[in-house]
């Protein structure tokens, strides 16, 4: 007979859920060195299939993680869009072919798909650097949060019990832990455990759409098959994204009537990939595609649209990705929003943990990405209704035009790029001066930008500069103060000086821990003298950059104007890449007044 045993633990953060949301969460944690947990009651990862679209704003993202290089290499790279309609001699034709991505400032101006699998692999893989893996199969039994105030309002308290059952060890028997954490993430997915079972409502509506997908590897004579495309028919619309490889990604609408049960629910069992493939045929005509002889993954599902009440319990415990939000996948929003939750979540735990911020901080995460949400979700009501609509004919004038998609999918492309997320005013996104950088939007990321390191004239992406490593970032634009320019290089010594005061006051002296500092001067590579600043702004000879274009002629070079900073500024940007507040360079105090609104008093 098996037997079972207890055992107890503790942890700073345990994530439920190894999905892209809990592994981004878990990744991030990690390299900060947070003593973190992720458990997953899968046995193994995800093999194929589900979520497959990274957009151009998470590629930045994993950037800053150093994740980027093995996504790009592996998948593919989507640059066009393409748009079937239905033609006069009946079948489709083709409409029109536009850029994939409409987000004129973003370093990756293209989507990049890859099975989800893969991409958790990437996590993993950088997990592992790190000395954590995925504890599975494992279920989580009950989660109790402490009633006590003192205790909830301590960061160094452990809060929350979370019990769990390990499956199958040793002579199939079942291992139950308590685990004592201080946070807890809930990745859990759409139907996830956290959510149900401390009770919070998720808000919203399932729709009448009702999609298949399959992903194969196809023969046809479809001629925009590695293009994303979009084909409204007669017959049905039809979605096309192109895959790592040869594979290709079908989104086949279906008749409503004939999957739902009695319950509302659908019924997969009334069909199968090769049936959903059939229907598609219906949409391609008159292009072709064969009957392959694999499969490699099909589902059916209905269209469903809901925000979670909150986002969190008492700031302790935290639900992110699908366990807080669901919508279509067509607009390729789902992993993408998932994966910036938790970059949203895991600098902002980092903080706290680390006893720089007041758990007052945690507040922001469910402002800034409950917002986002919603958006996301009003978005997606357009998008779904104009995308599972009947096409606009001669005998239906009352069907969508291909003006109407294409609008809304040119409208909205800063919104699904991720590129023009922007976080509403906070405590964290000071607006009062953004006229002094008007470009670097507070409360948005900020753009790629090539600048020359002033030491020795080699080209830098400033978002290269800004990694996810839990310190904020001090962007210091000094204007021309090169020797050339005495008065200014002695304003800006002056400057330093109260700035200096200012960091040192937030940090106890350990200024470095908590902030990275990067100059920018408008000035010339021919000119320069790097080593000139004070040694605040060039803490090391990298740090010190200037506006100017490499030798090449062809890279940098007109960086404060392409920013809008007329002279001088100070742009504080927060460990997710994100611009927090911007002062003037002789009024540093401001940037003194902005920390203390969150960070803890250090003595």
């Amino acid at each position: 007979m098996p037997t079972s045993t207890i055992r107890e633990s503790d942890v700073d953060v345990l994530i439920i859920g190894a999905g892209p949301a809990g592994l981004m969460a878990a990744n991030a944690l990690a390299r900060n060195s947070v003593k973190v947990r992720i458990i997953d009651q899968r046995p193994v990862k995800v093999a194929a299939g589900q979520a497959d679209g990274i957009q151009p704003r998470t590629s930045e993202v994993l950037q800053s993680y150093g994740l980027a290089g093995r996504l790009l290499e592996q998948g593919n790279q989507m640059h066009m869009a393409a748009f079937y309609n239905p033609s006069s001699t009946g079948g489709i034709e083709l409409t029109d072919r536009v850029p994939d991505v409409t987000a004129p400032t973003a370093r990756y101006p293209f989507e990049v798909t890859l099975h989800q699998g893969a991409i958790e692999a990437i996590f993993l893989e950088s997990m592992r650097e790190f000395g954590l893996d995925v504890t599975r199969p494992a279920i989580p039994v009950s989660i109790q949060l402490s009633e006590d105030e003192l205790e909830l309002k301590d960061p160094d308290a452990y809060p929350v019990r979370v019990v769990l059952r390990h499956l199958g060890h040793e002579n199939n028997a079942d291992e139950t832990e308590v685990v004592h954490a201080k946070f807890v993430i809930g990745a859990d997915g759409a139907h996830s455990w956290v959510r149900k079972t401390l009770g919070i409502a998720m808000e919203g509506e399932q729709t009448e759409y009702i999609w298949g997908v399959v992903d194969l590897t196809p023969e046809t004579d479809f001629p925009d098959i590695r293009n994303k495309s979009a084909i409204h028919s007669n017959n049905g619309s039809c979605m096309i994204i192109p895959r790592e490889g040869d594979k290709v990604r079908l989104y086949i609408q279906l008749d409503e009537s004939g999957f739902v049960s009695r319950n509302g629910r659908i019924d997969k069992g009334k069909i199968g990939p090769y049936q959903l493939l059939e229907i598609a045929r219906k949409s391609f005509h008159p292009y072709s595609i064969q009957t392959p002889e694999k499969i490699d993954w099909w589902t059916i599902y209905n269209i469903g649209q809901r925000v979670a009440s909150r986002f969190s319990v008492q700031e302790r415990v935290f639900i992110v990705g699908d366990a807080c939000h669901t919508h279509s996948p067509k607009a390729g929003q789902g992993m993408n929003a998932s994966i910036n939750d938790s970059h949203n979540l895991a600098w902002k735990l980092t903080h706290v943990l680390r006893g720089w911020a007041d758990l007052t901080l945690l507040k922001t995460y469910e402002f800034e990405r409950r917002k986002y949400a919603q958006d996301l979700i009003d978005f997606d009501k357009q998008f779904a209704r104009l995308f599972s609509g009947k096409p606009r004919t001669e005998q239906f004038q009352d069907g969508v035009s291909h003006e109407d998609f294409l609008k809304i999918f040119q409208t909205f492309g800063g919104f699904t790029s991720g590129i023009g997320i922007h976080y509403a005013e906070s405590l964290l996104t000071n607006v009062t001066h953004q006229h002094l950088a008007t470009n670097l939007i507070i409360g948005q990321r900020v753009p790629p930008q090539i600048f020359l390191r002033a030491a020795d004239a080699r080209p830098v992406e400033i978002q290269d500069l800004l990694p996810s490593d839990a310190r904020f970032k001090l962007l210091v634009f000094t204007g021309d103060s090169s020797s050339r320019s005495p008065l200014q290089l002695e304003k800006v010594r002056k400057t330093t000086e109260e700035l200096h005061r200012v960091l040192m006051e937030l940090t106890a002296g350990r200024i470095f821990e908590l902030f990275d500092i990067l100059s920018i001067r408008a000035t010339t590579k021919t000119k320069v003298r790097y080593n000139d600043l004070p040694v605040l702004l060039r803490s090391h000879w990298s740090k010190a950059l200037i506006d100017d274009i490499d030798v090449s002629g062809t890279k940098g070079g007109d960086g404060y104007k392409k920013y809008g900073v007329g002279t001088e500024a100070v742009v504080v940007v927060r460990p997710d890449g994100y611009v927090g507040m911007i002062t003037a360079l002789d009024n540093p105090t401001r940037i003194g007044v902005y920390f203390k609104s969150f960070l803890r008093a250090n003595e």
